[in-house]
């Protein structure tokens, strides 16, 4: 992750100048900023989501590869709903 950039911000307007103050040869653009608490929720909610979908294309992969025995299909397919289930349960959010 890069490191945060360390600026000066102005207590009046909100102004940041950075790497050091402006000796007023800068020319002004407009950026997007935001609080690095919010960068890093983020980044870690982004992390949560990458495991998430790794466990479900496990298993996905796993029922495509799976081809149970005429007699075993129904148990096959009972433990694979018990698997999601689980998954679900574990994975349940505020949504």
């Amino acid at each position: 992750m890069p490191e945060p950039i360390i600026a000066w911000q102005c207590i009046g307007c909100g102004k940041l100048d950075a790497p050091q103050t402006c000796i007023g040869v800068c020319e002004d653009r407009k950026v997007e900023l935001l609080p690095a608490h919010h960068y890093n929720d983020a980044m870690a909610q982004l992390g949560e989501a990458r495991a998430a979908l790794a466990q479900w294309h496990n298993l996905a992969y796993r029922l495509l590869q799976t081809t149970p025995h005429n007699d075993a299909w129904q148990l096959s397919y009972r433990a694979f709903q018990a698997e999601m289930r689980a998954l679900l349960d574990q994975q349940r959010g505020p949504y």
